[in-house]
């Protein structure tokens, strides 16, 4: 699917022309006749012959940069010397550092902050190890731990390619909560290994959340870890997800004035987000559901069913439709697509119910075109952020776990979960809901807070364990 130029694809050109005449107006017209779009442009040296220049512009990917390049170079007088790529500078030595929190001025701060004094904080914790949520960086510490094997939309590409996300999520978490995440990028992919160091680690943080762990190995992970651990374990790609589908299909069936509990939902994707999506979805009321993975709607007379695809294929699909995703979707209520991208046309959205809501989530390229499924659909929700109502799990991962360690929360329950999906869908007020405004923006102010809010007030204190839909 053609995408427009995006800032993820900036570029930064340092090139010199000749001075006078037009050679500034000739960089801008090169750069938009190859279809980039010009952000800024600075003259960062000036001479009575030369001008050197940085022309700064997006993209649509790599080969387009490039593209741009050459219609720069191709400017009558234009010595090309730099290019950088934007989003690599910002990467540059890594996104996050580790500050000190007191001064350390004087031989008085430096033994109070380490030894001698430093010896008293730490008996009393011998005494009490629950002074460590108190007297130490545990109270405010989340640990993103992945092993690399379900990176974005990247697959599996490994721990070290991992770490720059990891960074990236550990980044938000303190933009948009206030809380200090380190990235735990794991160089194994065996389920016991990565419960074990996870185990031996969690004493510095007051939660986890894991990352990027392929399915269906994030399942147990996850499990073993909530059963060992007295601090929350949470699965971003599944919970995370799971909240902002709930918050987003709340007001969407607002929008179209039907209710969860009578609509018919089609689901793509049986993975780690589809299940935790459709845990939650049932556990909101849904009832009529049909969940399908590559080889069709899941259904009780199917003879390759794992423990996961078991459980859907008990909960959903009352009617034992077994056909494929295109025949489910037909005359369906919603849609709700965690899977591949291109899977659905916009005649098959056509053939949903009238006031049809889609979430095609499927990222960078959607399970439908966007702008077919506007053609047919009254609301249209996606991954991306440039169409409307992006479903983006920024909106609920940093309040979720804000309110978890205010709570001094040891797990994380299903409550938890719905409060924090009502709390999101909250955020848009009533004058404010409408097709193209379903969910808020991710800057949106009262995101964080009101989502803390509503799990601290679920937690009543320190929960334990997760109940299952």
């Amino acid at each position: 699917m053609a995408t427009v130029p995006s800032v993820s694809y900036s570029i930064t050109v340092r090139l010199e022309v000749p001075a006078g005449g037009k050679a500034v107006s000739q960089l801008t017209h090169a750069v938009e006749s190859a279809g980039g779009v010009v952000t800024a442009l600075d003259v960062t040296n000036a001479g009575h012959e030369k001008l050197r220049i940085d022309v700064t512009c997006a993209a649509r990917d790599t080969d387009h940069a490039q593209a741009i390049v050459d219609q720069l170079e191709a400017v009558g007088g234009v010595v090309i010397h730099k290019v950088s790529d934007r989003t690599f500078l910002m990467h540059l030595g890594g996104k996050i550092e580790m500050k000190s929190k007191v001064p350390l001025r004087n031989r008085d701060e430096l033994s109070m902050a380490y030894t001698p004094g430093v010896a008293r904080v730490s008996m009393a914790i011998a005494r009490n190890k629950e002074d460590a949520r108190r007297l130490t960086i545990k109270r405010n510490s989340v640990a993103v731990v992945t092993d690399g094997s379900a990176v974005l939309g990247l697959g599996n590409i490994g721990p070290e390619a991992a770490l720059p996300v990891m960074e990236g999520k550990a980044a938000l978490f303190k933009r948009f909560a206030g809380i200090d995440a380190w990235p735990i990028c794991l160089d194994t992919q065996d389920v016991d290994e990565i419960v074990r160091t996870v185990q031996v680690i969690a004493p510095g943080f007051g939660g986890i959340n894991l990352e990027d762990i392929g399915a269906p190995r994030c399942f147990e992970v996850e499990r073993r870890l909530r059963e060992l651990l007295d601090i929350p374990v949470f699965h971003d790609d599944q919970h995370g997800t799971a909240i902002c589908v709930l918050a987003a299909l709340t007001n969407a069936l607002r929008v179209v004035n039907k209710n969860i509990e009578t609509v018919k939902i089609t689901m793509a994707g049986a993975g780690a987000a589809g299940n935790a999506v459709l845990r939650l979805l049932l556990a909101a009321g849904a009832r009529n559901v049909v969940v399908c993975d590559y080889l069709g709607a899941v259904h009780k007379g199917r003879d390759d069913l794992d423990e996961s695809l078991r459980w859907i294929a008990d909960h959903t699909n009352a009617e034992g439709y077994s056909g494929d995703l295109r025949g489910a979707v037909k005359g369906a209520d919603v849609f709700v697509g965690v899977s591949a991208p291109g899977i659905l046309t916009g005649d098959d959205i056509a053939a949903m119910a009238t006031d049809a809501v889609v979430f095609a989530l499927a990222n960078p390229e959607p399970e439908v075109s966007p702008d077919e499924a506007a053609q047919h659909a009254a609301v249209v929700a996606t991954g991306r952020s440039d169409f409307p109502n992006q479903i983006n799990n920024v909106l609920a991962f940093p309040g979720v776990f804000r309110g978890l360690l205010d709570a001094q929360a040891g797990g994380v329950t299903q409550e938890m979960l719905l409060a924090a999906a009502g709390a999101l869908a909250a955020v848009v007020t009533p004058e404010e809901l409408g097709p193209n405004y379903i969910i808020p923006s991710v800057f949106h102010p009262d995101v964080a807070t009101a989502v803390a809010a509503a799990v601290r007030e679920s937690a009543g204190g320190r929960a334990r364990g997760f109940t299952e839909a």
